[in-house]
């Protein structure tokens, strides 16, 4: 009479729990350290065996949980710390004023910086990915950053009572830009000749607060020139 076959035991909730908690920690601390490799070396010269490695995994947890090299750099790219200003509600919605629209986009954009190291290793990434393109920058700049530069350039039209935006809204729309971006490029110059600007999650938030007034007041300034331009040809014979 054959042997009849043994069922596995289903591990108790418990277990399960924990199961999850250590395969979301374990892709986690994989995550973590591809974006420190990646950031210093690049894609090319940065091998899954020395992710792994250092990562303190097995070089088949890569497979696992991203598939391949490519992969693992995708989900780095893609999920080391969301991307900058891609919740397009909290800017976007017709009831905010000026200063609640702008607070929002610039708040999430430098959002990022309140993980410290996290954060400048993910800008040097983004470097690294323009310097030597895998084809993913290219990805995020139609999937995320065309489509919150244009929710920002509505809220700019809307608030200057221009119905289509012109190439000075989108100069605009650069600058304001311009002005969070410049938190991340300069994070290291910033942070060897004024280190306490950015040293805490309060400092950033100080500093977003002023950038909320710089943007303001570069609103009023395309505001004040298009009035002006706008009162010298009604006063043109």
């Amino acid at each position: 009479m054959p042997a009849t076959p043994s069922l596995p035991i289903p591990p108790a909730p418990g277990d399960l729990r924990k199961q999850r908690s250590d395969g979301v920690e374990a892709r986690g601390q994989l995550l973590r350290t591809a974006l420190r490799l990646f950031s210093e070396k690049g894609f090319a010269k940065t091998s899954t065996r020395e992710i792994a490695l250092a990562a303190g995994a097995n070089i088949a947890a890569i497979s696992y949980y991203f598939g391949d090299k490519a992969g693992l750099y995708r989900a780095v790219f893609n999920e080391s710390l969301g991307q900058p200003c891609d919740d397009i509600s909290r800017y976007q919605p017709l009831h905010l004023s000026l200063r609640e629209a702008l607070a929002g986009f610039l708040g999430g954009f430098v959002q990022p910086l309140k993980q410290g190291d996290l954060a400048q290793q993910f800008t040097r990434l983004h470097f690294r990915e323009m310097l030597e393109p895998t084809g993913l920058w290219a990805g995020q700049i139609e999937s995320s950053i065309k489509p919150a530069h244009a929710a920002l350039v509505e809220v700019l039209c809307r608030h200057l009572g221009v119905t289509k935006a012109d190439d000075d809204v989108q100069r605009l729309a650069f600058s304001i830009t311009g002005l969070a971006m410049q938190m991340f490029v300069s994070h290291e110059v910033i942070d060897a000749v004024r280190p306490q600007l950015i040293a805490t999650p309060k400092a950033i938030d100080l500093w977003t607060s002023r950038l909320v007034d710089f943007a303001e007041a570069m609103v009023a300034v395309e505001r004040n020139r298009r009035e002006s331009l706008a009162n010298l040809k009604k006063t043109k014979p």
